[in-house]
């Protein structure tokens, strides 16, 4: 394994431990509990000094929480065996229009999250879940695509997959809900195509393009 495997995979045990912590969370609160950051680690089988490492207080916790719980609604159909490129395009339009239908309908409560991390009244970092759901959907490219190539990606494709890109849209752009999501989609649509130009499929599957 490479040292950016190494790190791409630190990364996502990292991801993973905050996510066990977030699900002990939504269990603890779903009983009627107000449960401190020591709580969740236990419940959690996480070591407390491992959990406050992710939510310095309970309030940033029970939060992201809550918007976890929002975002289960995300369903994202994982590869198969055999897949190749040519089932990237409709998997990655599907995160992003799922994204987008689910920030728009909690919007209110995206918008809150986003003035707590610009003013910094919040400490916890984002929880980076559009990472993973791109990651996952962009999965048959990693073969051929540079590692680096492959991440820039998925990054590029995260511009185009939160409560940011609503804003730009809505309040910089004064575009109507209907107008903004097609200028989402043909965004990501665009930034794949440019990716998929520069792959280079395995022999005798022969090149392919994104949807133009």
């Amino acid at each position: 394994m490479t040292g950016q495997e190494k790190s791409f995979e630190r990364v996502n045990q990292k991801r993973r431990t905050r996510a066990e912590l977030l699900r002990a969370a939504q269990d603890l609160t779903a009983k009627g509990q107000q449960p401190s950051v020591a709580d969740v680690a236990d419940h959690a089988g996480i070591s407390r000094a491992t959990a406050y490492r992710y939510f310095s207080t309970s309030e940033d916790m029970i939060r992201e929480a809550a918007l976890d719980a929002v975002a289960s609604s995300i369903g994202i159909e994982l590869p198969k065996e055999g897949d190749g490129v040519a089932s990237v395009p409709l998997r990655v339009e599907s995160v992003v229009r799922q994204v987008y239908d689910m920030v728009e309908t909690n919007e209110a409560m995206f918008r809150a999250l986003l003035a707590s991390s610009v003013s910094g009244k919040g400490e916890a970092k984002r929880g980076a879940r559009r990472i993973t759901w791109l990651t996952a959907a962009l999965e048959p490219l990693r073969q051929t695509l540079p590692h680096d190539d492959f991440r820039r990606l998925v990054h590029g494709l995260a511009l185009m997959t939160g409560i940011e890109t609503l804003v730009v849209l809505k309040d910089v752009c004064d575009l109507k809900p209907g107008e903004a999501q097609e200028v989402v989609l043909w965004a990501a649509k665009a930034l794949l195509a440019g990716a998929l130009d520069r792959s280079v499929e395995p022999a005798g599957e022969g090149a392919l393009h994104g949807p133009r």
